[in-house]
């Protein structure tokens, strides 16, 4: 059933906790139930079933679909696994996990660490070992040859060291060329996720401060879904709230005229809030109309009904506008959508006796937490801990989701911890926070000016996302105009290539922090094209796509005909470089840090300068296999650029 229309049946309005997503404006009102609100919400619970912890789990068990060819550490552990049943056959209870890890040294590619774990496993048992070392020994030995290993080593306490074949990394690389990078794709364990992310609230218009939330949720959502797996998109918006009979109320009695007049009778949506709630403050009359105005919309009259979803509209258009510059796809599902179905889900923890009487509220007690967590307010109202558990309930029963990850900021932490402490509780999750389904808050810093502060305007007003990406373009076309570029290129080439430039920087400068930290913005440091900037990346991309340019060569025949060799020390550092893309991939979606894919191609950026600086390309006689080695990085530099949401330029 449509959300939007059960609000037109019910009589429940929800309240708000002093928190946000983003820190708006709310006031609590108390309102009464509707009895056919609760048996329709029962009848929407009853369709879907809980989800079932036993039978979730059982996915941990299940072995993947299919092998990764692209992911080169699962190539190895699975040869260390082979190793490691063959070296202690005895011990086969013991569960052994294969410990494998790229190297830095100068020993080895990768490098297996069971040795010591191993001895502390079977030490005083009857074996055959002395101690870490000799298992290392037995390990190596025990490897099953393949065209992958060229030689190993035991050094220190047991650790094997495995050098890869240079004939296999560079036919490894040929094999992406022709058949794609898509066959570099991790797989993981999971078949769909729901990320929430942005989720602005209505009538208030997008700032700096939504930057991080959408930002990083459309990285991490790019790289789920080149992982194989099905993301659902949620815009959590926060459009059901008390503030709405205040503009309401503020529309009626300045636009008499409003239904005919349509958004002129809003004018500036931004504005229009601002007066609202200045009236609201100031005036107790006004403050009184507007929350008979929310009794008058939540229940469900159609002129309050009406006025409510114009300015829904207003303010969702605005909002696409920024998501159209960013490139990011959501869709919608803000609170009013899960609004019918709280009273059935609160039932179901009542049900459980997890929901106690406290001080007239209502709430569930959470082991280690101070405060409990309030899932119906003293006055009868809802808040953002029911909304919060119903919409996790939904994901989990209705949507199917394995995993549901909410991107916001750390100061969220605390109320999603124990969201998810009443949902496993509740047995909607496993206690095992391992095990599937699951569930991440993904937190993220401030976002700070020059003086260390929250970044504002010089008027103290927050910034507002669309002027900072305009300012990032303006800055951008100075740089490329004073290149000389706007007399070489048409207008328009010039427009887009300083919109992903400029757009781009501003991303980058966000994602390559881990997120955990706040970050200094600066137009000048993001925009410089020195050192670890979306700029400097760019200017790499674009000298790899003009030697290839400047070869003349077909490259997709080559791709057919050529061969790649890796002779030289340089080709073959960022040769294995680029085959480490599909491990980087599935490390950055496994522990929701975009940060360590920007480390990788920064890195990526650096091995391609330091091999071109030292190995000619065009006009020598590795000319081929060094174009196709220039391919391969364009084609994996392009898509981290996509899953990072950057365009690439091939000319700046």
């Amino acid at each position: 059933m449509n959300g939007a229309l059960v609000h037109l049946l019910s009589a429940t309005s929800p309240t708000f906790l002093s928190f946000n997503r983003f820190s708006c404006f709310h006031y609590s009102l108390s309102l009464p139930k509707s009895d056919f609100f609760i048996a329709n919400s029962r009848r929407l619970i009853s369709k879907s079933k809980i989800a079932s912890v036993a039978t979730m789990s059982e996915l941990n068990k299940a072995p993947l679909d299919e092998e990764n060819p692209g992911n080169v550490k699962q190539q190895v552990s699975k040869l260390f696994e082979a190793s490691l049943k063959a070296t202690v056959p005895n011990e086969l209870e013991i569960d052994i996990e294969p410990l494998v890890a790229a190297c830095t040294a100068k020993f080895g590619d990768y490098q297996c660490n069971n040795a010591m774990g191993l001895w502390s496993k079977i030490k005083g048992k009857k074996t055959e070992f002395k101690g870490p070392p000799s298992i290392g020994q037995a390990l190596m030995k025990n490897l099953p040859k393949c065209d992958m290993v060229e030689s190993c080593s035991v050094a220190g306490p047991g650790f094997v060291n495995v050098v890869l074949s240079n004939k296999w990394i560079a036919q490894s690389i040929q094999n992406m060329l022709t058949e794609g990078i898509d066959t570099w794709a991790p797989r993981l364990q999971i078949s769909r996720a729901v990320i929430d992310f942005s989720s602005p609230n209505i009538a208030k218009e997008m700032h700096v401060g939504h930057l991080r939330s959408t930002i990083i949720g459309e990285t991490l959502s790019r790289m789920l879904e080149f992982s194989k797996v099905e993301v659902l998109r949620r815009n959590h918006v926060g459009d059901w709230g008390t503030q709405f009979g205040m503009l309401i109320e503020h529309l009626f009695e300045t636009s008499p005229n409003w239904e005919d007049e349509k958004e002129k009778a809003v004018g500036d949506l931004q504005a229009f809030y601002k007066e609202s709630k200045k009236r609201f403050d100031a005036d107790p009359a006004f403050k009184e109309r507007a929350q008979h105005a929310v009794v008058r919309l939540q229940s469900g009259e159609s002129r309050y009904r009406t006025a409510w979803a114009q300015i829904c509209e207003i303010s969702r258009r605005e909002f696409d506008q920024v998501y159209k510059r960013l490139g990011v796809h959501l869709e919608e599902k803000g609170e009013s959508f899960y609004n019918p179905y709280i009273p059935g889900v609160l039932n179901l923890l009542a049900e459980k006796d997890l929901i106690k009487d406290s001080e007239g509220a209502r709430v569930i007690f959470i082991d280690g937490k101070d405060i409990p967590l309030i899932v119906v307010k003293s006055d009868g109202g809802y808040n953002y801990a029911s909304t919060d558990l119903t919409a996790l309930w939904y994901r989990l029963n209705e949507e199917k989701a394995k995993w549901v990850i909410y991107v916001t900021d750390v100061g969220q932490q605390q109320h999603f911890e124990m969201v998810f402490s009443a949902a496993r509780m509740a047995s909607w999750l496993p206690s095992d926070v391992s095990l599937y389904p699951k569930v991440n808050h993904v937190g993220f810093g401030l976002v700070l000016g020059d003086d260390g502060k929250r970044f504002r305007t010089r008027s103290s007003e927050v910034v507002r996302l669309v002027d900072l990406l305009d300012e990032a373009k303006n800055r951008s076309i100075a740089a490329l105009t004073e290149r000389g570029k706007a007399a070489e290129w048409t207008k328009e080439k010039l427009e887009e290539t300083a919109e992903n430039i400029g757009y781009g920087a501003v991303r980058y400068a966000d994602l390559k922090n881990n997120r955990l930290t706040n970050y200094t913005f600066s137009f000048a440091q993001m925009l410089n094209d020195k050192g670890n900037t979306a700029v400097y990346l760019m200017y790499a991309y674009a000298r790899i796509c003009s030697i290839i340019r400047k070869s003349g060569k077909d490259i997709e025949d080559l791709k057919k005909t050529g061969a790649l060799s890796l002779d030289h020390a340089d080709e073959r550092v960022l040769g294995l470089h680029l085959l480490q893309f599909a491990e980087t991939v599935e490390e950055a979606c496994t522990n929701l840090l975009p940060n360590v894919l920007c480390e990788y191609l920064y890195n990526l950026s650096e091995n391609f300068t330091k091999f071109y600086s030292n190995c000619q390309v065009v006009g020598s006689a590795e000319e081929t296999s060094r174009l196709l080695l220039c391919e391969a990085t364009a084609i994996v530099m392009g898509k981290c650029f996509f899953l990072l949401g950057i365009k690439p330029v091939d000319q700046i």
